[in-house]
């Protein structure tokens, strides 16, 4: 009697309800991939071989566990380090003298800004300079900068408006101070070498049919007249022909510690006189103060951008992903880990989006791909297949009973 048949079939059986469980237990861990049982039939080994036909299997045994790396479903956390990887590919993480590779998007930032998942390992990525681009060369443990923004100092200054072509001209020399003296005013926001604002006034007199003096003042110090007088000239379709740009050199308050003089550029491109009343359409500065990070986005291409109190933006550095020729060769190294290994092949590393790697989605999660209904169906299947096997057994044990029994 052969008790071999049934006794393999108990273990694959069990084997597989191992995997079923598995699979159970971490229905709801992020990042989770399923595994499959895979099972091959046993033959027996005879020197003189085999005629075909005849041949008996010895049972079954367990080729492979092999894992689903099916897309699991995507769910907004509202986090914005809780990335999701929408379509191939894996997290690149460093930890514990290794890399590692993971699905699991589950970020923070610890004490000393470089961004880890719960076991530790750092997300990997491409670094970016002071000026916020991207260096794409061997990636390295990502980094959060928190250190202020340096400040841009203004210039460049443009500004679009009209001037009212009804205007009377003064006739009288200019005083900032007396606002019958001059026809328009506007101001605009510049930034010293600090980071300190100052306010530039813009004076507009009309000295004749379509010429204007353009007189300006930092901070209510003395009024200048900018460049050529007249120091604007329009033709008589109310385009600007003349006096459309004027350099500035403007002395900072030796209080405010910064560069002096600073040079600015004011644009009047685009302005017109017409017949209606005074208005700016237009008004863009260069500069900017210190700013403190704030908040950070992460974009589907993984490009990491810092925002700042100051309203200006900077990349941080970008994530990365890696893929597989055989994802099912890597090893599982436990905490949604996997290691490279000869059967997987040499990672392929890249930017999100690009070649077959997928996007990603921030403030997302991607939930484990468990199909708990199939699940509960395949572990009913093999609690058969194992009672199944167990009658097997019992039923060789009765025969073998029986010709024990033979007087």
């Amino acid at each position: 009697m052969a008790f071999q048949q049934g006794l393999s079939g108990l273990n694959a059986a069990s084997k597989a309800l191992d995997v079923i469980s598995n699979n159970v237990a971490n229905g709801s861990n992020v990042g989770f991939k399923g595994g499959s049982t895979l099972f091959t039939d046993v033959y027996a080994a005879a020197l003189n071989g085999a005629a075909a036909g005849v041949q008996i299997g010895i049972g079954t045994a367990v080729g492979a566990v092999a894992q689903q790396f099916s897309q699991g479903n995507i769910t907004p956390t509202g986090n914005p380090l809780d990335i999701a990887i929408n379509g191939q590919g894996f997290f690149r993480v460093s930890g514990q003298g290794a890399i590692a590779y993971t699905r699991n998007g589950q970020f923070d930032v610890d004490k000393n800004g470089y961004i880890v998942n719960s076991s530790g390992y750092r997300l990997t990525g491409y670094a970016a300079d002071n000026q916020g681009n991207i260096l794409p060369s061997s990636p390295t443990d990502l980094q959060i900068d928190t250190s202020d923004l340096q400040p841009q100092p203004s210039s460049a200054i443009a500004v679009g408006l009209n001037l009212d072509s009804r205007a009377v001209a003064p006739g009288v020399a200019f005083n900032a101070a007396n606002p019958t003296t001059y026809n328009a005013s506007t101001s605009v926001t510049v930034f010293d070498s600090l980071g300190n604002d100052h306010i530039l006034n813009m004076y507009f007199q009309k000295t004749g049919g379509g010429t204007w003096d353009l007189y300006t003042q930092l901070n209510g110090g003395a009024a200048t007249l900018a460049t050529g007088s007249p120091s604007m000239t329009f033709d008589g379709a109310g385009a600007l022909t003349a006096g459309a740009t004027h350099t500035l050199s403007l002395t900072i308050p030796a209080t405010f510690g910064a560069n002096t003089p600073q040079a600015v550029t004011l644009d009047f491109a685009g302005s017109s006189q017409y017949g209606s009343a005074f208005g700016v359409n237009r008004q863009v500065q260069d500069g900017y103060a210190s700013g403190r990070l704030s908040g950070i986005t992460i974009a589907d291409d993984g490009t990491m951008q810092g925002r700042y109190s100051n309203g200006q933006s900077r990349n941080l550095g970008q994530v990365v992903l890696a893929n597989f020729a055989s994802s099912g060769g890597l090893l599982s190294l436990g905490s949604n880990l996997w290691g490279e290994s000869p059967d997987s092949g040499q990672p392929l590393i890249g930017a999100p989006g690009s070649g077959s790697l997928g996007q990603l989605a921030a403030g997302s999660v991607e939930e484990s791909n468990v199909d708990m209904t199939a699940e509960l169906v395949n572990m009913i299947t093999q609690q058969r297949a194992y009672q199944a096997n167990a009658q097997s057994i019992r039923t060789q044990d009765q025969i073998l009973q029986t010709l024990v029994n033979l007087r």
